[in-house]
């Protein structure tokens, strides 16, 4: 007799398995620099003057990473003890202020002289540009509203002026709002960048280091001006922009063309890394933040985690600036010598190094930095012998 019963042999009854393992959701990489700043501290904003200054000091992953995260500097070397102490005085502000409305004054009349004057050949300057209002709600519909300023003046085919518009920039995958003194819309529809600044042109030439940064700062807007511009059809954005300044001790406004293409093309190559800081962040400690809330032994920590590249440079551009001021001085890293003298020393990288290596106490002699640094230890000990020795010197 069969031991199953009618119908035939019982259904099989799956094994159970053990559920599988979900796996872990990665954190975006929204969420990590979140938590490096702090879980409730709002990001800082970065502006054109911040992306420029970083464009200047690329190899520097401690900044790349904090800008990156939308730490505020400042706040943090203030927490660090190393308080910044540079930054734009009230006279100047007003005194920029003002000088910038006499430009822009009777709807750009003599701006656009000036940039028909230094980029229209023979070309007459117009008598009237359209200026559309580029209001709006916020840093986000202000940009959207300057994009479509934009694209109706390069259709219209027309000089148009836009005065302040907001421009966005993805900045390791967060929007970055920049506002350029103006764009200028010419018929052909090419977009120039105007620039105006409160330094003086003395015959014709300005600061060589204030011309710089004004045209790292105009690089960035040219970038962001490209991103309009791919998708708007007959626009093409200008790499020579317009900087307009005052002429020699007077206020009246005089204008220069500078060429930007390499500084924007090393603040895209700048970008491109911004984009990946979640490759500096996964080498940082578990646990470091940068939370203002924290020690600032905690801080100090977690802010030496992060290689730094030091210049003196930095003072006038950077907020933790003089925090890493005082420790390169205090490891006698030669950075804080200059990079010229740096890339000058080749492997040698402090001071007591190279103090060693002059007296032959180390270092190769083959190496041509040794046997420069001996030779001039040897020229330095010959004249002073010289001197004491009252015989004078040649």
């Amino acid at each position: 007799m069969s031991e199953y019963p009618a119908g035939g042999p019982p259904p099989q009854i799956p094994a159970t398995r053990a559920p599988s393992p979900q796996p872990k959701p990665a954190t975006t990489l929204r969420q990590r620099l979140a938590e490096l700043r702090g879980p409730a501290v709002a990001p800082h904003p970065l502006d054109a003057r911040a992306l420029a200054a970083l464009a200047a000091n690329p190899g520097c992953k401690r900044r790349a990473l904090l800008d990156g995260a939308g730490v505020d500097k400042a706040v943090l070397a203030t927490a660090l003890g190393s308080p910044a102490a540079f930054g734009q005085s009230q006279f100047a502000f007003v005194r920029g202020n003002a000088f910038e409305a006499k430009v822009k004054a009777d709807g750009g009349t003599e701006l656009l002289r000036l940039l028909v004057e230094r980029l229209g050949g023979d070309a007459d300057a117009p008598a009237t540009a359209a200026v559309p209002d580029l209001t709006a709600a916020g840093p986000e519909g202000r940009a959207a509203r300057t994009a479509l300023a934009l694209r109706e003046a390069t259709e219209a085919g027309g000089w148009a002026l836009l005065d302040h518009p907001m421009l966005a920039l993805e900045v390791a995958g967060s929007p970055a709002y920049l506002e350029p003194d103006a764009v200028v819309v010419h018929p052909d529809g090419t977009w120039t960048v105007v620039e105006i600044k409160s330094f003086p042109m003395i015959d014709s030439s300005a600061d060589a280091a204030k011309v710089g940064a004004a045209a790292r700062q105009s690089a960035v807007y040219v970038l962001a001006l490209e991103r309009i511009a791919a998708k708007t059809e007959g626009a093409e954005v200008a790499h020579r922009v317009l900087l307009v300044c005052p002429k020699d001790f007077s206020n009246l406004p005089t204008a220069s063309v500078v060429d930007v293409r390499k500084q924007r093309a090393v603040t895209s190559r700048q970008l491109t890394r911004l984009t990946r800081v979640e490759d500096i962040a996964a080498a940082l400690p578990e646990g470091t933040t940068f939370d203002p809330g924290c020690s600032p032994e905690e801080l100090g920590t977690a802010v030496e985690a992060v290689p730094a590249a030091y210049a003196p440079e930095c003072l006038a551009a950077c907020e933790l600036a003089f925090h890493c001021r005082s420790k390169a001085r205090a490891e006698g890293a030669v950075e804080s010598l200059g990079r010229s003298v740096r890339g000058e020393l080749g492997g040698l990288t402090t001071v007591a190094g190279v103090l060693a290596a002059a007296a032959g106490k180390e270092g190769d002699p083959a190496d041509p930095t040794v046997a420069a640094l001996r030779r001039a230890a040897a020229l330095r000990a010959e004249a002073l012998a010289g001197v004491e020795g009252g015989v004078p010197c040649r």
